[in-house]
């Protein structure tokens, strides 16, 4: 399974808007990992920022 997958499915499982942090300890990946997948997932607008700092999937 691909980082950008393990990280989307961790935003889905914690239900609401997380912090880079957040995913790291839910998933136990590196934070560059969780960076670099965080950062794919923005550009494929995958991922969505309701709030400064915090993320959740997109709709």
């Amino acid at each position: 399974m691909s980082d950008t997958t393990v990280v989307l499915e961790a935003m889905k499982k914690a239900g609401k808007p997380v912090r880079t942090g957040d995913i790291v300890d839910l998933c136990g990946l590196e934070r560059k990992a969780v960076e670099k997948a965080m950062k794919e997932l923005k550009a494929e607008a995958k991922i969505v920022s309701p709030k400064r700092c915090f993320w959740e999937p997109g709709k």
